[in-house]
C-alpha cells in the first residue's frame, strides 16, 4: 500500500468521481508490471466498470486494496 501511495503522488490527477480516479504519468514513472514508463493510470472504484477508450491501448493491471488498477501504454 505505501508503494501505491508513493506512485501516486507522482503522478498528476486528471479524474476522480465514483467510478473511477484517474492519473497522468508525466514523470515517466515506470509500470509496475512491465517496467516501462506509461502514460495513465486508471483505478476502479466499482465491481462493474467499463471503460470507453478512443484509441487501441497496451494495458498492464494489478490490484491495490481491492481495486482494480489500469496501466495504459500507447502502442
Amino acid at each position: 500500500m505505501e508503494e501505491f501511495e508513493e506512485l501516486v503522488s507522482s503522478l498528476t490527477p486528471r479524474e476522480d468521481n465514483d467510478a473511477i480516479s484517474s492519473y497522468q504519468n508525466t514523470t515517466a514513472v515506470a509500470c509496475p508490471a512491465c517496467e516501462e514508463p506509461f502514460d495513465d493510470m486508471v483505478v476502479c472504484k466499482n465491481e462493474f466498470t467499463s471503460l470507453n477508450l478512443d484509441m487501441d491501448l497496451d494495458l498492464c493491471t494489478t490490484i491495490d486494496d481491492g481495486n482494480v488498477v489500469i496501466f495504459t501504454h500507447k502502442p
